[in-house]
């Protein structure tokens, strides 16, 4: 579906699109069709030339390395804050990393041709997009720190809150393996960590859905790098 030249910001989710002045919002608009992305999905692999670029509304998405002895690890978590195809904004035209979906949903998909003729003619999605640049590199840093340092239970739980935030849903699905996967640890681990935020009915969890039942709670259970996330989310709009 083409995006309607007319449509203003109440229009969409994606924060960095509506962070921009109206002229800015409907050149980029003008170039944007609004797709669907699907959980499982992979968007981009390492080496590969970025055809397209995505700013994600009710969909996220996860970047993750994979190291040569490890299925992978998530580096972030990225919704309607953010966009896919960040390497563009330094002049890098492949993808750096795995990009993943992890929740269903619509997404604003531009072509790289037109985001880069965008740059060119809007300071101020330039400008945008450069601090989202550095708030992924903020993040990123955040991930491995809280990787390394803190317990299963409170990752799980901050991967959990952010998956909500970026869902817009108190419910979502993802698998015990995924979970594993992004947070690089085994799946009995997950499973664990899981049963104890159930147990403190926190969550359900049944047959890879999860229903978040306790939003304050889960917040309260997970590592301190979730509200520290949101801090840095917040940077890309200041």
């Amino acid at each position: 579906m083409q995006a309607d030249s007319m449509k203003t910001s109440t229009d969409f989710a994606n924060r960095l699109l509506a962070a921009l002045p109206a002229q800015d919002q409907v050149r980029v608009l003008a170039h944007c069709d609004c797709v669907e992305l699907r959980r499982g999905e992979v968007l981009g692999t390492p080496g590969e030339r970025i055809r397209q670029v995505y700013f994600p509304t009710d969909s996220f998405v996860s970047v993750v390395t994979a190291p040569a002895d490890h299925p992978g690890l998530e580096v972030w978590l990225t919704g309607s804050e953010g966009m896919i195809g960040a390497p563009l904004v330094l002049g890098i035209e492949l993808t750096l990393l795995t990009t993943l979906v992890q929740g269903t949903g619509p997404a604003w998909r531009m072509s790289t041709e037109a985001l880069l003729q965008a740059l060119h003619q809007s300071d101020a999605l330039q400008r945008t997009l450069e601090r989202y640049v550095a708030v992924l590199l903020n993040q990123a840093a955040r991930m491995v720190a809280c990787n390394r340092f803190h317990a299963l239970e409170g990752r799980l739980a901050r991967w959990l809150a952010m998956s909500q935030d970026r869902a817009h849903s108190n419910r979502f699905h993802v698998t015990h393996e995924m979970l594993a996967a992004m947070l690089g640890v085994r799946r009995a681990g997950v499973t664990r960590a899981a049963m104890a935020l159930q147990g403190a009915q926190l969550i359900e969890y049944r047959r890879g859905d999860v229903t978040i039942l306790d939003n304050a709670g889960l917040r309260a259970a997970a590592c301190g790098c979730y509200a520290a996330m949101k801090a840095i989310d917040a940077q890309s709009l200041a």
